[in-house]
């Protein structure tokens, strides 16, 4: 099998390079290897390559920034998904992509299922909700897996920005009227893998191809998320002027940023969960296990 893998720099895409290797020939590229907002270079790159499967972790994901790039930010979340979904129905290949809570407005009161009706509030949401339908109206198979707060050792995230402030700072307001479940790059990587696995195994007749919502189980607010962040890396002996205690809860409007954020991410995984028989871990666990990786190793 040969595995085509988008944003190898990303969170995501550090972490696939991993999980992908023992499946078959990964052909990992970046931004320097190829503008995704060029889109004779993703035919080229796509011509060259010949994968059996493509797996596009890259985005544009600068949330804030895109509410004034929101060109730059079409042209990569919500083109580049349509020209490979093209090139790859072309060739006979199928596609992995990864999405965002943000397609939803988070008004919901429970956790959203995949069928629930999208409403993304900022540019971001909007590209990347364009990214999934441009797939699903392409008659390519694909996997859609939406997630939310991603986290990994390798890349910028809350948790890295969380023990950076720490080091220096004795108190922290952080927002705590946004939910979602921190998600590791990791378990995003490994699922993915997992799922490719059981596709060579059930052939593709058998294999349920769509979107899913995959992250870690159960759920917490930013500050409440920072608080943790705080603690296991105190008991993992990292030296913080912030503790746990001085973390204050605010709310959104005390912290008002361009683009407007879910006050509710939370995604019913029952979905994949059932389809593929799969266990999905707490997020806590998923964030000691980066906090290990940046602390420790």
């Amino acid at each position: 099998m040969k595995i085509l893998l988008t944003g190898k720099c990303g969170q995501v895409g550090f972490e696939l390079q991993r999980a992908l290797a023992c499946l078959g020939e990964v052909c990992a590229v970046d931004q320097a290897d190829c503008d995704l907002a060029d889109v004779s270079a993703i035919r080229e790159l796509v011509r060259v390559s010949k994968p059996d499967v493509i797996v596009n972790p890259a985005a544009y994901t600068a949330v804030d920034k895109a509410e004034s790039e929101p060109d730059l930010a079409h042209a990569v979340n919500a083109v580049t998904p349509a020209v490979l979904a093209e090139e790859a129905k072309t060739l006979g290949a199928w596609i992995v992509h990864y999405s965002t809570d943000y397609v939803f407005d988070g008004s919901k009161l429970g956790a959203y299922v995949e069928d629930d009706a999208t409403n993304p509030q900022s540019v971001y949401g909007r590209t990347k909700r364009a990214g999934e339908i441009a797939l699903q109206s392409s008659g390519v198979r694909h996997l859609i897996f939406r997630t939310s707060w991603v986290v990994g050792a390798h890349g910028h995230n809350f948790a890295k920005t969380i023990l950076r402030l720490g080091a220096d700072r004795e108190s922290l307001n952080v927002v705590a009227d946004q939910y979602g479940a921190p998600t590791s790059a990791a378990l995003l990587a490994d699922v993915t893998a997992q799922l490719i696995r059981q596709r060579q195994c059930k052939g593709e007749e058998s294999f349920p191809f769509g979107l899913y919502h995959l992250v870690a189980g159960g759920g917490t607010n930013w500050c409440d998320y920072a608080r943790f962040v705080v603690s296991e890396a105190r008991t993992l002996g990292r030296a913080l002027r912030l503790s746990p205690d001085s973390i204050h809860a605010i709310t959104s409007a005390e912290y008002p940023l361009p683009a407007t954020r879910p006050a509710n991410s939370r995604l019913d995984t029952r979905k994949l969960r059932s389809e593929f028989d799969l266990e999905l871990p707490d997020w806590q666990s998923g964030v000691r296990h980066v906090l290990r990786q940046i602390l420790v190793n």
